[in-house]
């Protein structure tokens, strides 16, 4: 049996009271107690009232009174005037105007908020949630970059730190140690010169003596010692050491102590030769061979030193490490197809080409994924570069033309497409394009269309075409995927001869880097490796190029 606290709950209460309802006026859809049934009635005077008792109730539309004909309710609405009307006004006022009964229009009103519910329910809401974790985790994500980049800078501060405090420590211990000599040489000579004035007080006691007596012997014997005394020590050179500094050209801070000499200097591209970095890349050798069961191996993005994402042919992209061991695995959403081209952020984080839905996406933590950009109409994302400032490269291809855009968050700020002369900078045809920024903010390009390496600087403008010719293979150039390093070389894979290409960042050809099957997929580490992927073998070689 209910208390009566539940049972109070479950009372239901007349709408102008707060007393227990025992009837209710189907017409107007409202809970009456006795007492206020009069009060509804006189206050709607002009209505009809159907009053039936609260168990015998009809569930009903309630049309709201006319504004003309306060006895009548309007049932209908004129499309004409777009207001309700009642019987009066449609045979008056609206006599020939489109009228649709109310009831219908509340139907389909229904059915469209239904439909709409559903939409929040089941789709908009669990976007927003989705976009609230993804949110959540690149803050978590970004904050923890951040922190690593803070001990990182706190590292190389204190190494700084240190290595200015063994130059001055060095400079204080010199300074302490000249110091200590001069004083030695000065107290030296003061302690010479204060037994020679106490050996000249004696002398002079002793002639005074002399004088006063009258012995002859005494007098005669006297031996003068004024010619020693006359010779006074020579005064000793003291001198200290003046500091030096210098600055040349805010490239090299110099400072001297005497012979001591402290060196900081900037070392600069310009400075080093072509004959030094064929020297450095002439020792590449591999260092690291990662088997791995994505074959053909298309592309590789490394992340950090020692991980790297990987896509070939299917839609799910792998991570591993140097040492081969699965690290992640992303289910992206190209709908059957692979991703056309995938790259890693300055955060670290996964992003590819998804030519199917015309967008590029990023995926940050686990899985978890979001649409960056969505491509202009009748334009499809291939290549991609992700650059240092965190503007993305895209390339667009519509089946026959390649241009590429600089997007900064989801706003094109650049397009590439035309020379100064207003030709295509890229050749026609349905490959894509690969795109890899360089230090002095070239765009360089592996064109395979026309299997040529263009690079145009920040503007637009072309600064130079490499066709392969000056390394001599012997199958024609067919360049893949393109990186640049921290020497500002640029490096290509040559698939059909088995190489990469190195060239200057003016477009020098330096050397190539043989001996590699089918090299297709192309990235550098933090460390300045390169990490090649093999086509055909599903291979991951790590080579070491330079110092």
């Amino acid at each position: 049996m209910a208390t009566p606290i539940s049972w109070a709950q479950h009372v239901i209460t007349c709408d102008l009271c707060d007393k227990p309802t025992q009837q209710f006026c189907n017409n107007c859809q409202v809970n009456l107690c006795v007492d206020c049934v009069s009060k509804h009635v006189d206050k709607q005077q002009f209505l009809t009232h159907d009053i039936v008792p609260y168990t015998k109730r009809n569930i009903q539309l309630v049309f709201q009174e006319c504004e003309f004909h306060p006895h009548l309710r309007c049932q209908a609405h004129c499309q004409q005037c777009d207001v309700p009307v009642c019987i009066k006004c449609f045979l008056c006022n609206h006599k020939g105007h489109d009228v649709v009964g109310l009831s219908n229009i509340v139907v389909n009103k229904r059915k469209e908020i239904e439909k709409e519910v559903k939409e929040i329910e089941t789709v908009i809401i669990p976007r927003f949630q989705k976009r609230k974790v993804f949110i959540k985790a690149k803050a978590s994500k970004c904050t923890a970059k951040y922190e690593e980049l803070e001990q990182e800078t706190e590292k190389h501060r204190q190494l700084w730190h240190d290595k200015i405090d063994i130059i001055f420590d060095k400079l204080g211990s010199l300074i302490s140690s000249i110091k200590d000599n001069n004083l030695v040489d000065l107290e030296t000579q003061q302690r010479k010169l204060i037994s020679v004035i106490s050996e000249m007080q004696k002398t002079l006691i002793q002639n005074k003596e002399i004088l006063k007596t009258n012995r002859v012997s005494k007098i005669t014997n006297y031996k003068s010692n004024l010619p020693k005394y006359r010779n006074i020590p020579p005064d000793i050179d003291i001198k200290i050491p003046a500091l030096k500094t210098n600055t040349f050209q805010d490239k090299e801070l110099t400072i001297e102590l005497g012979k001591y000499k402290a060196t900081l200097t900037l070392v600069t591209l310009s400075k080093v030769s072509y004959v030094c970095l064929r020297e450095l890349i002439d020792k590449a050798r591999v260092i690291v061979t990662i088997p791995t069961e994505v074959k053909p191996l298309l592309r590789v993005a490394c992340v950090g030193a020692d991980k790297v994402w990987l896509s070939g042919e299917k839609y799910t992209a792998r991570c591993v490490d140097i040492h081969g061991s699965l690290q992640d695995t992303v289910e992206t959403s190209c709908c059957g197809l692979c991703p056309f081209d995938i790259k890693v952020t300055r955060e670290g984080d996964l992003v590819y080409s998804d030519y199917g839905s015309r967008c590029v996406n990023i995926v940050v933590g686990h899985n978890m994924e979001e649409t960056l950009i969505n491509t202009p109409r009748d334009w499809k994302p291939k290549g991609l570069c992700c650059t240092r400032s965190g503007d993305i490269l895209v390339n667009m291809n519509n089946g026959t033309q390649n241009k590429i855009l600089r997007y900064q968050r989801q706003i094109v700020v650049q397009e590439i497409y035309e020379d100064e002369d207003g030709k295509p900078i890229y050749s026609s045809g349905k490959w894509m394009l690969f795109i890899s920024e360089n230090n002095n903010d070239d765009i360089c390009v592996s064109d395979l269309n026309a299997n040529s390496v263009v690079v145009v600087g920040k503007t637009g403008r072309v600064r130079f075409r490499y066709d392969g010719a000056p390394a001599w293979r012997k199958r024609p150039f067919t360049p893949r995927q393109i990186v640049t390093d921290s020497m500002s070389h640029i490096i290509v894979a040559d698939v059909d001869n088995d190489c990469l290409h190195i060239l200057s960042q003016d477009g020098q050809f330096l050397r190539c880097v043989e001996n590699l099957e089918t090299p297709c997929g192309l990235s550098v580490d933090s460390e300045g490796r390169l990490w090649v992927g093999l086509y055909d073998s599903g291979v991951v070689k790590v080579i070491q190029y330079m110092k």
